[in-house]
């Protein structure tokens, strides 16, 4: 089967289009004829061996498909040859055949397309964890967004305001805080480039209060890292959560001091972690999403597509934070 290929260890630009054994589904797994993949920020790091999960080479990058099921193994119950799926992989998923276990999968609707059904698992099931399992968002309570118009961040916007939340989007550029907008943020902050000397880092914060309010903000959503980790913290309410997500602008280093001083949580999110030890929690959680979706609350945004041999463009733009919305690879 034709696939994408990470070879040896490096950039987007180390990925080449090749050939890989079909696989095959055994016992409580299925096959999918993959559509569509969704490019997450795992597939940056990924392949340049800096992930948690190091698969062996060759290997397709590439974890969130959607698609027709092809075959299945022994024990499957509840799906069948030909059903319309989404499914979540370790890797493999920029290819045209990929396995995965059963639970990982759900029946998509006739209404939702591959492309975005492939641009849900991660990004809406990151935030919905992030907000409801970890931070326990409740009604009412002012979420602040960091890298709010990115897959994750998006989500987060939708699913903040699907909980009823006060939704602070902040962003890097006025187009990005726009989009945010559009998908039902109530205010939004343009944040400047980083790295920041100290004196930036307060000024920042600043901003971040006077976006949050006076209360400050009871839920952060950090999806961005770096010196913005710091100046968004200096904002937080009392008791507030700090949810740390990803970090495209680096690792932070936060003084502990201010979690003292507000008497709050900093809360890390590894969805993928939490997957692998509760997959029933992962399927109740995943249900809720997608009737989410079938009321109408949240909804993918695909902002570009890109064919398998050019995937590596599409890695490349989320590596370099140029992304907007759901980057999608179509496979046929």
């Amino acid at each position: 089967m034709k696939a994408l290929l990470s070879t040896r260890v490096g950039g987007p630009e180390t990925l080449t289009l090749g050939e890989l054994p079909t696989p095959v589904a055994g016992a409580g797994e299925l096959r999918i004829q993959v559509a569509a993949c969704a490019v997450n920020y795992p597939d940056v790091l990924v392949i340049q061996d800096l992930y948690q999960y190091k698969p062996p080479r060759p290997f397709a990058p590439g974890s969130d498909v959607a698609g027709v099921v092809d075959s299945i193994g022994a024990g499957v119950e509840w799906v069948r040859v030909g059903d319309r799926v989404l499914a979540s992989c370790r890797s493999g998923g920029m290819a045209e055949y990929v396995v995965v276990p059963e639970y990982t999968a759900f029946r998509i609707p006739d209404s939702m397309s591959f492309e975005e059904a492939a641009a849900m698992l991660m990004t809406y099931g990151t935030s919905y964890y992030a907000l409801h399992r970890r931070a326990q968002l409740r009604s009412g309570e002012t979420l602040l967004v960091l890298g709010a118009a990115g897959g994750v961040g998006l989500a987060a916007v939708e699913l903040g305001k699907a909980a009823g939340a006060r939704v602070i989007a902040a962003a890097s550029t006025q187009a990005k805080t726009a989009l945010a907008k559009q998908h039902g943020a109530d205010a939004v902050l343009v944040y400047p480039p980083g790295p920041f000397a100290k004196t930036d880092t307060k000024a920042l914060a600043d901003q971040f209060k006077a976006a949050c309010g006076p209360g400050g903000a009871n839920v952060i959503y950090d999806a961005v890292g770096g010196d913005y980790a710091e100046a968004a913290l200096r904002a937080i309410a009392w008791e507030g959560r700090f949810l740390v997500v990803g970090f495209p602008a680096g690792i932070p280093k936060i003084p502990l001091n201010l979690a003292l001083l507000k008497s709050c949580q900093i809360v890390g999110v590894f969805y993928g972690g939490a997957i692998d030890r509760d997959h029933d929690a992962y399927r109740a959680q995943f249900n809720a999403i997608l009737q989410l979706y079938a009321r109408g609350a949240i909804k993918p945004f695909v902002s570009e597509r890109f064919p398998m041999r050019r995937a590596g463009e599409a890695i490349a733009r989320l590596a370099n934070r140029e992304a907007t919305g759901k980057l999608i690879v179509t496979i046929v």
